[in-house]
Formats: C-alpha cells, structure tokens, sequence
C-alpha cells in the first residue's frame, strides 16, 4: 500500500500539513456579515471597493455589514453578482470563469444541492470575498502503491505549472461530490468512473490561506480511487500539461520542495493519514 511505504518522519510531516491548513486572517483583514451571518474576510482595498458597488453595505467597527439578510436568496445573489461584475470591471476580480459557486452558512457546513444556497456567484468572487468554497479531491492509486498526479497548465491562472492530485476541482453549483468527480475525473484525466462506489471517501478538511486575489476559504472533500494497472491518464480540457506516475517516496519529496499545491498536498495527507492510523 502507498501510506505502508511511508517512514515516520513523512507520516509527521502530513500530519503538519493537517495541523497548520487553516491560518488566521491578517490582522488588517474586514469580516463580511450579512445580518448575523458572517460570509467572508475581506482585504481593505477589497472592502472598500465592495462598498461602493454593493447596495446596503455600511461599515461598523471591523466589519462590513451588508443588509440583505430579509431579501431572497436569488435576489441576494442577484445583486452581489451585479457588484461583483462592476469590480471584474474595475480590476479587483480576477480569473473570471463564468462559473457559479454556492455558499451554505455555518463553519461546518455541508454543500446541499437539494437545498438552495444562501448566495450563488461567480467562482472567482469567493476568493475576492474571502467565503469558503467546496472542492473534490481524488488521490488516484495504482496496485503497486504509487499515485498518478497530474502537473497543472502553465495558463492557469491559479498556481500555473504546480502539481496537484489525479483529479482536482470546485463544487460548481447544482453538483454533488460524486457528479462532481466524475466530472473532473473525465476532463483532467480521461477516466469514466463506472460506479460511485469506486470512490472511497477519506473524509474533509478545510484550508483557509493569504493569496494575491484575496482569502482562500475552501472545504476540502477527498477521495481514493483505485486504478487499473493498465490505466494512463489523458487529459481532455487543456488543464493539465503532463501526468507522472509517483512513488510514496517522490510525492513526499516534490511536498517538501513546493511542487505541488498547498490544496492537493493537504488532500494527500487527509487521504493517506486514515489509513495509516486506522
């Protein structure tokens, strides 16, 4: 098995990763709330900017308060995605997708695509707000313990040329995990998944980070999925630049050089850490 490979040291290294995933705003950071529900951590140019797009807004001690919370969710939506497309406008946005994202209130929270989401925006806005998101990760094991990983596009405007898991990707709106995966698994890696039970679930974790866009809030859903031997990955949507087939060994090594992302290095550890200890 890929976790029985790894030494003690690897094994403390990834419980690291687990212990410091989720890192405290700066200081200077404004807290978005919407009545009483908090949404996001904003950086003060991006605060500002939002107030002066965003229709009931008004700052009140560290916080920006939005009054929005008595209206609808489409209409909340409605009107956050119209500031939001000002401040694409305006530079602020980056990385536009076209793209809808849901935000479920609560710390803990599940994403429901049965239920409908307390605001539904442009991906790009929630690194921009600074709200937590929801995405799929697969760690994608071979018989002879090693993992396929996958080297993400240097066009991307995200982390170009740095390595993630077989398959990475945000929960867009109206997915589930598994329609989710089966999904990225498809156009990162050309694989059809045959059943959900394929996917084995190693639980979430939730990483929360400072980058040049804003505050990265996402929720972390990691999976493990068995590959034939036979299989090679092929990509289908020009995301991924090459594949590489690694041992336990290398995967711990291009962790601790920075090669891969902060997302898929703590997708790896929360994959491999159960198994270990169980």
């Amino acid at each position: 098995m890929f976790a029985v490979a790894l030494a003690a040291p690897e094994r403390q290294a990834l419980e690291v990763l687990r212990t410091n995933a989720r890192q405290t705003p700066p200081s200077d950071c404004v807290a978005l709330r919407c009545g009483t529900q908090s949404l996001g951590q904003l950086f003060p140019d991006h605060a500002q900017a939002l107030a002066s797009v965003l229709p009931h807004c008004e700052f009140q001690e560290d916080a920006l308060l939005w009054n929005a919370s008595h209206i609808s969710p489409t209409r909340r939506s409605a009107q956050m995605q119209t500031a939001l497309l000002q401040l694409r406008d305006q530079g602020y946005v980056k990385g536009w997708r076209d793209e809808a994202f849901c935000f479920w209130p609560g710390d803990d929270a599940n994403p429901d695509s049965q239920q409908q989401a307390f605001l539904q925006i442009e991906r790009a806005g929630f690194r921009f707000l600074g709200m937590m998101s929801h995405a799929v990760h697969i760690n994608g094991f071979t018989p002879d313990a090693r993992m396929w990983c996958g080297q993400r596009s240097a066009s991307k405007a995200t982390d170009p040329g740095m390595w993630d898991n077989v398959t990475a990707g945000g929960l867009a709106a109206g997915e589930t995990l598994v329609s989710c995966a089966r999904r990225e698994l498809w156009e990162e890696a050309g694989y059809r998944l045959q059943a959900p039970e394929q996917l084995v679930p190693a639980g979430r974790v939730r990483i929360s980070r400072a980058t040049p866009t804003g505050w990265h809030d996402e929720m972390l859903h990691v999976f493990s999925l068995s590959l034939p031997a036979e299989f090679a990955p092929c990509n289908q949507d020009g995301e991924v630049q090459s594949f590489a087939c690694l041992s336990a060994a290398q995967v711990m090594a291009q962790i601790a050089a920075g090669q891969f992302t902060a997302d898929a290095a703590l997708a790896i550890a929360q994959g491999i850490l159960p198994t270990v200890t169980s």
